[in-house]
């Protein structure tokens, strides 16, 4: 791990950035994006490992955390290579989900065009109707109906053209209805997957939170009664993790797990990040 603030760098396992002359633009949340390659526009750059799936459960520990305990342990379980029996049936619903996206089918504009069409048939057929009788009327006086019956075959044409839209409205309105009732059952498809997913998330969860959930006690016992019960939690997940990415440490954790007694488990910082097989940073 390399830490760069301004031109002045720390380099090992251990960093404690506390020692920089320009702590206030260390904080934790900082320290984390800048590890997490979040904050490129930090005033510093640490240089290590990617993050895994566990540092997003410990990979800060500070006084009061909050930890989800099953979700912690089955990130590390995976960071140590564990599998699930679940994994395949998971994948496949994730795969079928993926492929489920259905479309909001609005049937309004559908429905308006055929109202629309609908009426101007209806006003053309009112209209050939009437020129088709001043053309039988002209006819019968024996009139001069040469203009009307122009009008007729003008109207007559329209009233096909608009016929035509009436019935292509007519067909696009029953393919979106089609199409609606086919995103229904995708919906009450993803619905039912997205429940089936839920499921299987929580089983998984639980198989691998239970195959390292031995190792997690053990670690905890180690840690001192002086940590707390989230932080020695915490710790214990770290621990039992594989994890690449150092841990941020906030002070307080430090001095609470580092104090000087036969009780206590660590006696510094750099016998922490022994004991967790993982770099660390303190903040």
């Amino acid at each position: 791990m390399r830490v760069t603030v301004a031109e002045e760098n720390r380099t090992g396992r251990v960093v404690d950035l506390r020692e920089f002359e320009t702590p206030a633009d260390l904080d934790v949340s900082a320290v984390v994006g800048a590890i997490r390659a979040a904050e490129s526009a930090r005033p510093f750059v640490i240089d290590c490992p990617e993050p895994g799936p566990a540092h997003e459960h410990v990979g800060v520990i500070r006084a009061g955390m909050e930890l989800s305990l099953r979700p912690a342990l089955a990130a590390a379980a995976r960071t140590r290579g564990r599998s699930a029996p679940q994994d395949e049936d998971l994948a496949a619903v994730r795969d079928r989900l993926d492929a489920l996206d259905p479309p909001e089918i609005d049937l309004r504009a559908a429905r308006r065009r055929v109202a629309e069409t609908s009426d101007a048939a209806d006003e053309m057929r009112e209209r050939v109707a009437a020129l088709r009788g001043r053309v039988q009327a002209l006819r019968e006086a024996d009139g001069d109906s040469e203009a009307a019956e122009s009008d007729l075959a003008e109207a007559t044409r329209e009233l096909s053209e608009v016929e035509t839209e009436r019935i292509a409205a007519e067909q696009a309105l029953a393919r979106a209805r089609e199409r609606a009732t086919e995103s229904r059952e995708r919906r009450r498809e993803r619905l039912r997957l997205e429940d089936r997913a839920a499921n299987l998330r929580r089983e998984v969860r639980e198989y691998l939170a239970g195959a390292v959930r031995e190792a997690f006690e053990e670690a905890r016992e180690s840690v001192p009664a002086s940590a707390g019960e989230s932080v020695s939690a915490a710790l214990a997940v770290a621990r039992v993790a594989d994890l690449d990415a150092p841990v941020v440490v906030a002070s307080g954790v430090v001095g609470s797990v580092t104090a000087a007694s036969d009780a206590d488990s660590f006696g510094s910082v750099e016998e922490l990040s022994a004991w967790l097989d993982a770099g660390v940073v303190t903040v």
